[in-house]
């Protein structure tokens, strides 16, 4: 679902180890999961397994969370999966400049199988060695 088509009403996700709470703002200016650098977008999904994985692979200690977030003003496809790894934005993951409100969070959500977990951990771990993790951030 690219972002021009997402239509009113739809639930939006953050996955993350931060401890929030409902009414805080969640902007840019924080790094990644994936690079060392602060970033000048936040990112978010539609989808639950999307923001599952920004909960396991979040940096930092503590648990996983999962926040069910409104974006404050406009926001676009991510152009780091958005036809480069899942044509057609399949993951429904979007970006914004404007802070995300937490509205709720998901306290029933499922990780994926320790297995799924370990490969992909290997895969970002073998990227950032290659010096292939990067992140579009124009």
């Amino acid at each position: 679902m690219y972002a021009r088509d997402v239509p009113a009403g739809t639930t939006f996700y953050h996955g993350t180890k931060a401890d929030l709470a409902v009414g805080d703002l969640l902007g840019p200016g924080y790094g990644s999961n994936f690079v060392d650098r602060q970033l000048k977008h936040v990112y978010f999904s539609a989808t639950l397994d999307a923001a599952t994985w920004g909960a396991e692979l979040a940096k930092g200690e503590g648990r996983g969370r999962i926040y069910i977030v409104e974006p404050t003003g406009p926001f676009e496809d991510d152009p780091n999966l958005t036809d480069k790894k899942f044509p057609g934005n399949m993951t429904a993951s979007y970006r914004t400049r404007d802070p995300l409100k937490i509205v709720g969070e998901v306290g029933d959500w499922v990780g994926h199988p320790p297995e799924r977990l370990r490969e992909m951990r290997d895969n970002l771990e073998r990227r950032s060695r290659e010096g292939t993790a990067t992140i579009i951030e124009d």
